[in-house]
């Protein structure tokens, strides 16, 4: 599979880029995983230029050659800011591979090249979210070397919380 597959950072401007993007990330959306609701159409119509407008984020995708070019993977991440650091960090905020194409090696190969992304930004860290039933992610990013969030390990390890507007 890594001989077919190809990497690229997404042009958001880019019509194959943008439909595979809107795509693949509704497949994800549809997914136990992913919240097992499509997107919205406003959503699919808006994502590819809401994203483009935003200079602090990126997305990487993974086509597979042997398959006619057939988009297998995206990873959206977002900049942000680390105070602590005084340096940007790099959220990855979501990571899909196609179903047909896991166990494949695909996220990995394209959390490497958004790790390579992130130092080109300067960026002291990566950080992400897995949900504690996605077993395969989360060994993927532990083998990878993600770890639990903490500061002291005496006050345990950081949750994520959210709070719709």
């Amino acid at each position: 599979m890594t001989d077919t597959l190809r990497l690229r950072r997404a042009d958001y401007s880019n019509p194959a880029h943008a439909q595979a993007l809107v795509d693949l990330l509704d497949s994800y959306a549809r997914d136990p995983s992913g919240g097992a609701e499509p997107l919205s159409d406003f959503t699919k119509a808006n994502l590819p230029a809401a994203l483009q407008a935003r200079p602090n984020v990126f997305s990487v995708l993974a086509f597979d050659d042997a398959q006619g070019g057939q988009p297998v993977g995206l990873i959206n991440c977002v900049e942000g800011f680390s105070t602590f650091a005084c340096r940007p960090l790099v959220n990855i905020h979501d990571v899909v591979v196609a179903a047909s194409h896991r166990g494949q090696g695909i996220g990995e190969q394209m959390l490497g090249l958004v790790e390579q992304i992130a130092r080109e930004r300067g960026a002291c860290k990566l950080t992400l979210e897995v949900l504690s039933g996605n077993a395969p992610a989360s060994r993927l990013y532990h083998r990878i070397g993600f770890d639990n969030y903490q500061l002291e390990p005496s006050m345990g390890n950081a949750l994520f919380m959210q709070k719709w507007l």
